[in-house]
């Protein structure tokens, strides 16, 4: 189950081993979900083996949990794992700013992927087309023949649809098979479903079935979440005046990647900062929903552009939507071989696929958010470098104590804060 209270006030002044107890405690975490991210989630060697070939060894990246998060009236902390500074504060900062509206609100789709199967050589596609229409009920049966918990806990094949789209290899047939994947992310299952009915698909057009595979545009499988950020909200000192300056300004920002690709691609980065993060720390195939995400933030449209809406309201506040493809699951997967995936799925809390489709999507909005506001304000290097410069002190040949001492002087640096400046400051220090 979700957290009682998201609200974590102080949660960056603790340790890491506090934070870990804190979160711990709130979350029901069991001894050895505590352990595997103690163990900065390494894997041992046998299950890294498992995992992938030629195996030489395992990567560590952090996990952090961002707070604040509230979706349908639930409660979450969010764990975020990837490298770059910042995201983690301004996903929580915002998550914050939308509660005196309830939060996130949630509409999701049904779990629903799409395998498709390519059929060549069709001598009339029209009538390949009708003889698969046809015989929809027969293909669907065969698809949901398989021995599967999923078709038995009401999931399976629900429809097939059809096209014929020109190429430079001539006209194909396209087939869709649309399933119902429950609670996992379904991969395995359309793929092996499409392979099936491959021999059956070919007799009933006369054609060749080709490429037999998932399809990562899972337009049928969209999270959709909104929030309301009153100007009193998202303003920098709590006045009505100054966070209606801050909405034109974000709105500005959000029109400039609505019409330009160029902004577009640097504006999902940020989206997707969030969402590729959540979908990392819970076990998700994130390159999967990276696809599915960039691919629909074009689809239908003239040009690639905005993943997100922003729209000033009658009442003055602020409306965020995002609408994309989310294919995750809590069943199947590294979500339950990784250990410390496992460890945060039970930090969220989620009890269904759509839940933590829910959550991946909200995460994305809050980011967004907090960078497009950033920008429009201070500028996004003000508090991206704050929380950058220790990285910097470091990779700077900085250690111990110098770390800290040169994360607080190159604050107080006026002008651009450099990496030759970093360097520059710890040679001082040194001098002292």
């Amino acid at each position: 189950m979700p957290v009682e209270n998201s609200r974590l006030g102080g949660f960056f002044r603790h340790s890491v081993a506090e934070r870990r107890q804190i979160v711990a405690d709130l979350a029901n975490l069991t001894p050895e979900q505590i352990d595997a991210l103690s163990a900065c989630g390494e894997l041992d060697e046998t299950a890294a083996d498992r995992m992938i070939e030629n195996v030489i060894g395992t990567m560590s990246l952090p996990v952090g949990v961002a707070t604040n998060f509230v979706v349908d009236q639930k409660h979450y902390l969010v764990p975020f794992c990837l490298e770059e500074s910042s995201v983690v504060a301004a996903a929580s900062n915002m998550a914050k700013r939308c509660l005196a509206h309830g939060g996130f609100r949630s509409n999701n789709d049904a779990p629903m992927m799409i395998a498709q199967l390519q059929i060549m050589a069709c001598s009339d596609p029209k009538a390949a087309e009708n003889a698969l229409h046809q015989a929809s009920e027969e293909l669907m049966a065969l698809c949901n023949s398989l021995p599967s918990t999923m078709i038995r806990l009401g999931g399976g094949c629900k429809r097939i649809e059809t096209r014929t789209i020109q190429t430079l290899s001539g006209p194909m047939v396209i087939l869709h098979i649309v399933v119902d994947c429950r609670d996992a992310m379904g991969a395995n299952a359309v793929n092996t479903m499409a392979e099936l009915i491959a021999p059956r698909v070919e007799a009933l057009t006369q054609g060749r079935v080709h490429l037999k595979i998932l399809s990562n545009l899972a337009v049928h499988r969209l999270a959709r979440i909104e929030a309301t950020f009153t100007p009193e909200e998202i303003s920098d000192d709590g006045t009505k005046e100054n966070g209606l300056e801050v909405i034109q300004g974000i709105l500005e920002a959000h029109h400039f990647a609505l019409a330009d690709p160029f902004r577009a691609a640097t504006h999902n980065k940020g989206v997707m900062n969030a969402i590729s993060s959540v979908g990392l720390a819970c076990g998700q195939d994130w390159r999967a929903i990276e696809a599915g995400c960039h691919a629909y933030a074009a689809f239908g449209k003239e040009h690639y552009g905005s993943m997100t809406d922003w729209q000033r309201t009658e009442e003055g506040n602020l409306l965020g939507r995002i609408e994309t493809p989310m294919a995750v699951g809590i069943v199947g997967g590294a979500s339950k071989v990784h250990p410390a995936a496992q460890a945060n799925l039970a930090i969220l809390g989620v009890e269904s696929a759509q839940e933590l489709a829910g959550i991946i999507a909200a995460s994305g909005l809050a980011q967004n958010l907090g960078a497009l506001r950033a920008l429009a304000t201070k500028g996004i290097q003000a508090g991206h470098m704050k929380l950058h410069s220790r990285n910097m002190a470091v990779s700077a040949g900085a250690i111990g104590d110098e770390i800290e001492i040169i994360a607080q002087r190159l604050q107080k640096v006026d002008g651009p804060k450099t990496q030759t400046v970093v360097e520059q400051l710890l040679s001082a220090l040194r001098t002292e």
